[in-house]
């Protein structure tokens, strides 16, 4: 389809790549359950770390695959960078569907993870500048030359595992990545990235989908297929779309966007490095983990953390606003601010940590499936 040549045409194409990724993602669930089950990716309950009372389908992040991916071929001009990210992208939901039925080992699943990023950086999708973060520097940006490679790598490598660690409950991972790609879809229309913005457009509509079923009580789990994938498209686009505007506020965006994920997983790193295990040790110590061991509900716990992401989401798009506009979502950010966290007082009070026995006992096998330690809210069906 040939590129966008009107305003008008940008937001048809928005609203049709929305309804497309909506609907195939909604319309594929079902099948993929099924085809979850028949191979055998299924989270069955060992009555140790998983506390939910029936086997559960996973998997479900390739119904979230097929709308991002329909829709992207159907309304974004597949440009070498897009046709680069769509081919990593099926490296990746690949590696994550063969993981979700026989658990890859975690060396296994970075080399995948590697080779993506590769396949991105092959197509043009590097960051070749950053923003000088010395303030009295007369330079303003900083070129990376050759460090361009590893340092576009690295952030790719690091936000698709940032992603996938904190998808450990019921609707979280689905419902953050939603949020930071309607905050960076908003930057990339501000900033003129049409192409860019419809495939956030996309991303939005797949993973809106995919929500009813994964919510609390979930119905079907994303699995890494669907965690990979959300922080594959997640760090390439923002590549694409953030870090080639060479604007100050560009550069802030994907990382206000993704911080939460991002903090949580430097967080474990440190913590695990200190502790003298493996970075990639699983362990009991995310920031869900310490929402659920205060005594919150999933839901309770979810809430807070979707909050807390809309946020920063908001922070991210008054950086890229001026005049009034600025002012308004000012106004607005500093009342949601307050809201939420007159909510999270009242949801916290009460309520005290008290954390597991043993801080490594729940990280046995894969982080992706910690959802599955917690008790579920409400029965299933």
């Amino acid at each position: 389809m040939p590129f966008l040549n009107t305003e008008l045409e940008l937001w048809v194409r928005i609203l049709l790549a929305i309804g497309v990724g909506f609907a195939v993602s909604f319309a594929a669930v079902p099948v993929v359950k099924t085809f979850a089950t028949k191979v055998g990716a299924i989270d069955v309950p060992d009555g140790k770390r998983r506390v939910h009372d029936h086997p559960i389908p996973r998997m479900g992040g390739l119904a979230i695959f097929l709308g991002f991916i329909i829709s992207v071929v159907l309304f974004v001009d597949i440009t070498r960078e897009v046709r680069g990210i769509l081919l990593g992208a099926v490296l990746i939901v690949a590696c994550g569907a063969i993981d979700d039925v026989v658990n890859l080992r975690a060396i296994i699943k970075l080399l995948v993870q590697i080779a993506a990023a590769v396949i991105a950086v092959a197509h043009g999708v590097v960051i070749e500048v950053f923003s000088n973060p010395i303030l009295f520097s007369s330079r303003e940006l900083l070129f990376l030359g050759w460090l361009a490679i590893p340092v576009t790598i690295l952030w790719i490598v690091g936000i698709t595992n940032s992603v996938n660690l904190i998808d450990g409950l019921d609707g979280l991972a689905v419902g953050v990545s939603t949020i930071a790609s309607v905050t960076m879809f908003v930057v990339a229309l501000l900033v003129s990235e049409g192409n860019v913005a419809l495939l956030l457009a996309a991303l939005m509509g797949a993973c809106v989908g995919f929500m009813p079923y994964n919510l609390n009580p979930a119905k079907i789990f994303m699995g890494d297929t669907g965690a990979l994938l959300l922080g594959y498209v997640l760090s390439t686009v923002s590549v694409e779309g953030m870090f080639k505007t060479y604007a100050l506020v560009t550069f802030v965006v994907p990382i206000l966007a993704l911080f939460l994920p991002l903090f949580d997983t430097v967080c474990a790193f440190c913590r695990r490095l200190l502790r003298g295990q493996s970075p990639m040790h699983p362990d009991r110590g995310h920031l869900h983990h310490r929402l659920i061991d205060m005594g919150l509900s999933q839901k309770q716990a979810v809430a807070i953390l979707y909050s807390l992401s809309a946020i920063l989401g908001l922070c991210a798009v008054v950086l890229a606003t001026t005049g009034t506009v600025r002012t308004i979502l000012i106004v607005v950010a500093a009342l949601a601010a307050v809201a939420i966290g007159l909510f999270i007082s009242k949801t916290l009070k009460g309520h005290h940590y008290h954390p597991p026995v043993d801080p490594t006992l729940s990280g046995v096998e894969e982080e992706h499936n910690i959802h599955h330690h917690e008790p579920k809210e409400e029965p299933h069906d």
